[in-house]
């Protein structure tokens, strides 16, 4: 099993930055891919960012340019840089992980923009 902890997430203007953060721990082997979705009410969950262990990176359209995802495997640990935030960024964040085919997921950050 591997659990996921994100940390954070808050309270931001519009234009503002926050850094997310997401811990693993359990019994780890590799992760290819590391990502962060988010998922508003009356929407799906939408991919924000994901990065593999190549350190390729794929990023949502409304988030490129805005966003940085990196990661840390000497920690077990996955980032998620945000900067010129807007208030559609407003959405709870979970950060994902799969290994073996089992998916895992946080239990999300709140993130909040006013305008």
């Amino acid at each position: 099993q591997v659990q996921l902890v994100e940390s954070g997430g808050g309270l931001v203007q519009a234009g503002g930055s926050l850094r997310l953060s997401c811990a693993a721990s359990g019994s780890i082997f590799s992760f290819n891919a590391m990502d962060w979705y988010r998922r508003t009410p009356g929407k799906q969950r939408e991919l924000v960012a994901s990065i593999r262990s190549g350190r390729i990176v794929k990023y949502a359209d409304s988030v490129k340019g805005r966003f940085t995802i990196s990661r840390d495997d000497a920690k077990n640990s996955v980032y998620l840089q945000m900067d010129d935030l807007k208030p559609e960024d407003t959405a709870v964040y979970y950060c994902h992980v799969e290994q073996f085919r089992k998916d895992y997921w946080g239990q999300g950050t709140q993130v909040t923009v006013s305008s």
